[in-house]
């Protein structure tokens, strides 16, 4: 019992060690091989407008996958579309699927994605280098609007002219800084998870692991984030509350 208990204290010790100090994971994304990517600049040069979307959850959602921000993309596609400009969506994975990209992506998120949204500031910057005449939106629900905020404070210089942050459902903890070029969403104060509601939250908490136990014994594919479903944390292109705003947005930064 002495050595079990010895050896618990020591893999508690060790793996705290790991996750407070271990390497940073940079997954595998369209965004991360840019510089090498000879084959997707080649795309980019030949697009006006340049969209950088970042999913909810651990950030390694595709977004054919992402059931809760797809049609927002596919929105501001056609907005952009409408415009007269034609765009191109890049894919940014901030975890790695594995273990170790999920301790690193835990971590990174408790530092307030401190890691990642440098890591995206780089390339986004490398890109408005390369591309001065584009112009790129980032956009992000949840934890990926986060990063998309944290990354917006560090765009530098005169690149922050043609760089726009759209974000969908902010967590409450999460403050954004004030600038023209930052839309923030939150269903017009309908968000429990933006407005730092408890009650909401705790309750979608405990429902989730009943509904994801259903659906595994029916046969289902529910993750657990999607179990965890919170009302009024979801965004739709068809809501008044998200694709008018979004517009009007888009129309007020590229049609002056």
């Amino acid at each position: 019992m002495r050595k079990l208990k010895y050896f618990v204290l020591i893999s508690v010790f060790l793996g705290s060690l790991f996750f407070l100090f271990g390497p940073e994971v940079i997954p595998e994304s369209s965004i991360n091989g840019l510089v090498g990517g000879q084959e997707l600049l080649n795309l980019v040069s030949e697009t006006d407008v340049i969209i950088i979307f970042n999913s909810g959850g651990w950030g390694n959602t595709p977004l054919e996958e992402a059931k809760d921000f797809a049609s927002i993309i596919e929105g501001i596609e056609k907005a952009l579309k409408d415009f007269g400009y034609n765009s191109i969506v890049i894919p940014y994975t901030r975890t790695r699927k594995d273990f170790f990209g999920k301790i690193a992506g835990a971590r990174d998120f408790l530092n307030s994605f401190k890691f990642s949204s440098k890591n995206l500031a780089e390339k986004v910057e490398f890109l408005n280098e390369k591309f001065p005449d584009k112009k790129i939106i980032m956009a992000g629900l949840c934890a990926g609007g986060a990063l998309v905020e944290k990354t917006m404070k560090r765009i530098s210089g005169q690149a922050k002219n043609s760089i726009y942050g759209i974000l969908a459902g902010l967590p409450f903890w999460y403050k954004t800084f004030e600038s023209e070029n930052l839309l923030q969403l939150n269903n017009n104060g309908k968000d429990p998870l933006s407005k730092g509601e408890i009650g909401p939250l705790l309750r979608a908490l405990i429902k989730a692991p009943f509904k994801w136990v259903l659906s595994k014994i029916k046969g289902g594919n529910l993750s657990f984030g999607q179990a965890m479903r919170i009302p009024g944390h979801e965004y739709f292109w068809s809501s008044p509350e998200v694709g008018p705003q979004i517009i009007s947005f888009l129309k007020s930064k590229l049609k002056e």
